[in-house]
């Protein structure tokens, strides 16, 4: 029977192939770098496509797979019981049926990017049939590149969140945790006001995970239709996610406006399933989510009922019925807007793209090669009836709370040229993205927007450098990047334990040595640091303590110095001593290879890690793509660095390539130029 399944499964490729087959792969050429980079030149966007998603599966097939089937409901399938919520997840959210209703309302032109684009994926996975994690998952469509940007996106809302609260009975509202160091990335750009020279920087600086579906994959995409892109993606994307072209670049940081809402049900008294809205009766639409977990190695299907409402998806827990309500629900053009900023060759037609407000969050960070630099707290942010606190959980039973309506790009908070010559974020208050006497202000925006209002670790230290700097030549932009030192005093968001500067070490006796080494220390988290090795182990314990704390959140000397004594106990137990340098503690990991690296949670050169072995830590999430560009009005120079290297695969040359280069603060020269890539070719081919 498994036979004949696998056979069907390739004939329907095949079919899928024939049926919507728009390429000519005579047409399209990959070339490969000295670090396996791939650059795709073809023909026509579609045929780019292509070329992307065959050289991304030579290198990572199986985390795209894994990313597909995450969107389409098929993880557990694959992984078991474990993946269910996953899977119940997109099924609540509805991503498939969304992506299916709404793909017409994708441009024609797009649409044949992501036919070409499953085109490649399915040739692949025809010719690698072994490689395929689940059969099930194929043939790949484009409706199924749809769902999963959709659920990628809602995640991105932290609207998971949401629904996870409401599962566990607690009351759904957002609040930052010590967890939130994780989440950070850092755009800065500067123009010639501020550089000195004919000259505009850009720093694409993402803080993400350096694997998984949300890792950054590097490449360089090429038509004759008008791309010239080089930047990176994630797993399955069909273009440049955050990048540069010849004439213009962005990167992106997370923003924290308000992005998503929940409603507490007024259920009917009698009838089941039957809420009021105004005093109407509604039905809730009863609905099952299939998932799998693993018998004897056989799948076995379950399933879990949840509902929707007028306001959204719709779960019940023992308190009622709630429904989440976010932008991301109603709209999929968010990956097409990423095509068209890969293409945009001016700020006018940039900012014209930004109008489609499909993107349903992030800050954007441009500069190009008119001295032109631009900062926008970007989001499909809906307008909220003033009346109601939606920090907390709305009544859902009024039409007054039903949302329908977006604020309008030229309406959210944004600089451009700023007399000062800069713009900076690092997932901080939209409202300090510049000189402070050119900022936006706090008090144009609705409250119901809920911006951010402070200040990080990262913001602080960046806005202390820019500042030093009267002017900031191209070295000194790079010093800033790469700078590693903590402010004075600490501006954590989520917590405060400033004390541990000012307690005296004669006074706690048995953690004297630990104390003074943290409080003589230069703040600065060089892989070589004694400090920095002793903060770490003392910042990473502060976690098993934080839920200890009032809403202040503010570490008294008391509960300080019973995690010193617990981060003594921990160092003197893996490593015999409290003299350990940050690189000692820390790794960066791939395969056999390991290397001691810079880092910490908040700092600029941001590094976060989980236990490895024999009490270290290996870094799974900061500093991961790194792009510096200089813009001149007739040149575009490029370097950059990815952490890890161009392939997922142990036996590749570029499994982990480029780990020297990022634990040694050098990246590698990268050329727009299509004589400059031939020049430097490794290896150039077609795709099959």
């Amino acid at each position: 029977m498994q036979n004949y399944k696998h056979i069907f499964r390739l004939c329907l490729l095949c079919w899928y192939s024939i049926m919507f087959s728009q390429i000519n792969v005579k047409n399209i050429e990959i070339v490969r770098d000295a670090y396996g980079v791939p650059h795709i030149f073809g023909k026509t966007d579609a045929e780019t496509a292509y070329g992307l998603a065959w050289a991304h599966s030579e290198d990572d097939f199986k985390t795209i797979q894994l990313a597909y089937m995450a969107g389409n409901g098929l993880l557990s399938k694959h992984k078991g019981i474990k993946a269910a919520p996953i899977d119940f997840l997109s099924q609540v959210i509805e991503s498939q049926k969304t992506s299916d209703s709404l793909y017409h309302t994708l441009h024609p032109d797009f649409r044949k990017v992501l036919e070409g684009y499953t085109e490649g994926i399915n040739r692949y996975a025809k010719l690698h049939p072994k490689e395929i994690l689940e059969e099930d998952l194929f043939p790949i469509t484009p409706q199924k590149i749809g769902a999963y940007t959709f659920f990628q996106l809602f995640i991105s809302n932290q609207a998971d969140d949401l629904m996870v609260a409401i599962v566990n009975d607690k009351i759904p509202v957002y609040k930052p945790t010590i967890n939130e160091d994780v989440k950070g990335s850092n755009t800065l750009a500067f123009n010639s006001s501020k550089t000195g020279e004919e000259a505009t920087y850009l720093a694409i600086n993402t803080h993400q995970p350096l694997e998984g579906p949300t890792s950054w994959y590097e490449a360089h995409l090429v038509s004759e239709e008008g791309t010239n892109i080089l930047g990176a993606t994630f797993a399955g994307a069909p273009c440049i996610l955050t990048g540069v072209n010849e004439n213009l670049g962005w990167s992106h940081t997370v923003n924290y406006p308000d992005k998503a809402d929940v409603y507490s049900l007024e259920m009917h008294p009698q009838k089941k399933h039957v809420y009021l809205v105004d005093g109407k009766e509604y039905k809730l639409k009863n609905k099952k989510a299939h998932f799998h977990m693993k018998v004897l190695g056989i799948p076995v299907k379950l399933s879990k009922t949840y509902y929707t409402s007028i306001y959204g998806p719709t779960l019940k827990n023992k308190t009622g019925y709630f429904s989440v309500r976010t932008p991301t629900l109603f709209n999929i053009k968010a990956m097409e807007q990423w095509w068209r900023m890969n293409k945009a060759k001016s700020f006018t037609e940039f900012y014209n793209i930004l109008k489609m407000n499909a993107l349903p969050g992030y800050n954007i960070g441009y500069a190009d090669k008119n001295d032109t630099i631009f900062y926008i707290s970007n989001g499909r942010i809906p307008k909220r009836n003033e009346q109601y606190d939606w920090t907390q959980v709305v009544p859902g039973n009024t039409l007054e709370t039903l949302w329908t309506e977006y604020y309008k790009t030229e309406e959210l908070p944004q600089v451009i040229n700023p007399k000062s010559g800069f713009i900076y974020n690092a997932n901080h208050s939209p409202f300090k993205s510049t000189d402070k006497n050119e900022n936006p202000r706090a008090d144009a925006f609705s409250k119901t927007m809920n911006y951010e209002l402070y200040d990080n670790n990262r913001s602080t230290r960046l806005l202390q450098l820019i500042e030093e700097n009267p002017i900031v030549d191209y070295k000194t932009f790079k010093k800033i990047k790469y700078d590693r030192t903590l402010p004075t005093p600490l501006a954590y968001n989520f917590v405060d334990f400033n004390a541990l500067f000012e307690m005296k070490p004669e006074d706690y006796p048995d953690i004297a040595k630990l104390l003074t080494r943290i409080q003589l220390w230069n703040r600065t988290a060089d892989a070589d640091s004694m400090g920095a090795g002793a903060y770490a182990v003392f910042y990473y314990t502060l976690r098993d303590y934080y839920n200890r704390l009032g809403p202040s959140k503010t570490f008294n000397p008391l509960l300080i110095a019973t995690c010193l004594r617990k981060a003594q106990k921990y160092m003197l137990k893996h490593f015999g001593t409290i003299d350990i340098a940050l690189g000692d503690f820390q790794k960066l990991v791939r395969g056999n290879k390991e290397i001691p690296i810079y880092g910490l949670p908040d700092v600029i050169t941001a590094m976060r890690g989980e236990p490895y072995k024999k009490g270290t830590l290996q870094i799974t999430h900061g500093e991961s793509y790194i792009g510096l560009v200089r813009f001149t009005p007739t040149n575009t120079e490029i370097e950059t660095v990815i952490s890890y290297g161009s392939s997922d695969h142990p036996n590749s040359p570029h499994y982990d390539d480029q780990m020297e280069m990022y634990a040694n603060f050098q990246t590698k020269k990268m050329s727009l130029k299509k004589e400059e890539v031939y020049k430097k070719a490794v290896e150039i081919y077609r795709p099959d």
